[in-house]
């Protein structure tokens, strides 16, 4: 590998386009692989949707393009062997590969075969996006009629989804909304943003669309306004400045000790005294002064779990659904050492063939896929474990 990489920095710029050509063609003709072993997969599961979750696991990626992948090869191995052929030939990235499939997904077998052969001479040499543009004609003219019913599919598809980005920073969007009514809104969003971009307004207009977006779905402006809860973990010593320490904003990850601060000193912020075991930073129990009366154990569960227990899902776990590890049925029983939180999605997996989970008597969460793996999940401590002789601050 040095010797590769040495020469690669002699090369001219004519010659690193060239290299870099060649390891796109290479990376493509891997991908092909991998989509046909993931196709084999899928089919020896009889197209199980719990192979996107143990596919999620085994390639360290998220479950959303897990999916993607899984889709993809299905279509590629079964009705798209000319675009996996591009793939073989380095002509089509896979990235490409799974506009293909997607734009062709609510086609007939015959239908998207036909598309296929269309495609075969129009994607290399382009990009994922005229890709994606290329897929979509020629699926609406091979079926005109279904390309109306798949707009009404794909409007009444529409949900919201949170992406959790870099410290500190999040993003919300609608996804196949109405065009006429994302378009209606963020007309609004950007007339109201105008209207305050006044001499001493210090902030973009972007921010100021940003800000106006966020206000409006919170209540501040055109609306009743709501309480919303948000649970942000905090060492008392970070709370109380003594040390900056970074805290846990629950399904978004860790945050500045300056941020967690100014979040914990908010006009509607209620406090909770939460006491750990000092030697491993777990929770133990939660102090009952606060704004609302606890809802006891399931509180409980879900301050000490923070996330969806599956190893991988960030769903925070006030929006999850509380489970036992061992079944009601076969003698388990709810208590906090056999109860975990699973989101939705999660909870219907687990009893899919093949799962196994185990939660030890330390709180580790084992989860068995179907192939074997293991995986453990432990939620993380409040703090860092501290002995006798760790200082308090």
């Amino acid at each position: 590998m040095k010797e590769v990489n040495a020469a690669l920095d002699s090369l001219e710029d004519k010659d690193a386009v060239a290299a870099a050509v060649a390891a796109s063609e290479g990376i493509a003709r891997l991908e092909a692989v991998r989509f046909r072993a993931l196709g084999q997969l899928s089919r020896h599961r009889g197209g199980a949707s719990s192979v996107a979750q143990e596919v999620a696991f085994e390639l360290s990626i998220v479950d959303g393009h897990a999916a993607g992948l899984v889709a993809t090869a299905e279509a590629l191995t079964t009705r798209l062997p000319r675009t996996l052929g591009l793939l073989d030939r380095g002509l089509v990235g896979g990235y490409g590969a799974m506009k293909v499939a997607s734009a062709t997904a609510w086609l007939s077998d015959e239908d998207a075969r036909a598309v296929d052969e269309v495609l075969e001479g129009r994607l290399p040499g382009r990009n994922s996006e005229q890709v994606r543009k290329a897929a979509n004609h020629a699926a609406m003219m091979a079926d005109r009629d279904g390309a109306a019913k798949r707009v009404e599919r794909h409007r009444a598809g529409r949900r919201l989804s949170l992406r959790q980005g870099e410290t500190g920073v999040a993003s919300i969007e609608v996804e196949d909304g109405p065009a006429e009514k994302v378009a209606a809104a963020y007309t609004r969003i950007d007339r109201e943003a105008r209207a305050l971009k006044t001499g001493g307004e210090t902030r973009t207009l972007d921010q100021l669309r940003a800000d106006v977006a966020l206000d409006l779905l919170l209540g501040g402006q055109g609306g009743k306004s709501e309480r919303s809860e948000v649970f942000l973990y905090m060492d008392l010593n970070t709370y109380l400045g003594l040390n900056d320490d970074p805290a846990e904003l629950a399904g978004h990850g860790h945050i500045p000790a300056t941020l967690a601060r100014h979040i914990a000193g908010g006009p509607d912020t209620v406090l909770r005294r939460i006491i750990t075991d000092p030697l491993s930073g777990q929770v133990l129990d939660l102090g009952r002064d606060r704004y609302r009366p606890t809802a006891g154990l399931g509180e409980f569960v879900r301050v000490r779990d923070r996330e969806c227990r599956r190893p991988g899902c960030h769903r925070v776990a006030q929006a999850c659904d509380l489970d036992h590890s061992l079944p009601w049925q076969f003698g388990g029983h709810t208590a906090d050492t056999e109860l975990v939180s699973f989101c939705r999605r999660d909870h219907r997996l687990k009893d899919e063939p093949g799962w196994n989970y185990h939660l030890g008597p330390d709180g580790a969460l084992t989860v068995t896929t179907p192939t074997g793996h293991r995986y453990e999940s432990m939620p993380p401590p409040l703090h860092e474990p501290r002995t006798e002789e760790s200082p308090p601050f």
